[in-house]
């Protein structure tokens, strides 16, 4: 345990500022990412007699690492979802009803607003991150969950409902409103105030 402690520690030296940054990036919460690499180091620590020196060590945290942010999407899901299914569907009609008209029609106030600017551009303006990060934070955490993996991590679909255990119907419609809340977001926060 003593040949553990001292790993981890210079471990913990070595390693920690790039993997909470990479767990920034992957869950866009700073106590989160924060959380997920204590945790991290928690296990490598527990699990430190299994490390055989077969890979770096950072390869090996990282790993670990991966492996915490998929649990907390997951958990992020069911706990939104299992117990909570009403509140989506409620939350879902104040969507559609903030976005569309009762015979399904756009609110002309709402329909197809020109953004006029490069989407690329806007990645870059740390100001837009901001109100982007915000925007991600204030969608059900299910729905966070879904475009996380999606567009920051960048798996699949099949991945994806292999993950947060839904199926690819249940998958398409939570991009779709997730995506539509964005957009409403965004337009309501960064582009009114342009």
């Amino acid at each position: 345990m003593e040949n553990a402690s001292v790993a981890i520690k210079e471990w913990v030296e070595l390693y920690t500022s790039e993997m909470v940054s990479w767990a920034y990036y992957k869950t866009s919460q700073q106590e989160t990412a924060e959380d997920l690499v204590q945790e991290t180091f928690i296990a490598a620590f527990q699990s430190f007699h299994t490390f055989e020196n077969k890979s770096k060590p950072k390869t090996w945290l990282f790993s670990i690492l991966k492996n915490k942010i998929i649990d907390h999407h997951r958990k992020c899901y069911r706990d939104a979802v299992l117990p909570a299914n009403k509140v989506s569907e409620e939350y879902s009609a104040n969507l559609f009803g903030f976005l569309f008209e009762a015979d399904g029609q756009w609110k002309k106030d709402r329909k197809n607003i020109n953004w006029g600017t490069d989407t690329e551009e806007l990645l870059d303006n740390p100001e837009f991150n901001v109100v982007l990060a915000d925007c991600l934070n204030r969608l059900p955490a299910s729905w966070n969950a879904a475009m996380q993996l999606k567009y920051l991590q960048e798996k699949d679909q099949k991945n994806i409902c292999q993950e947060l255990e839904i199926s690819a119907t249940n998958y398409w419609q939570i991009i779709h409103r997730a995506k539509l809340q964005l957009k409403a977001c965004l337009e309501n926060y960064w582009f009114k105030n342009e």
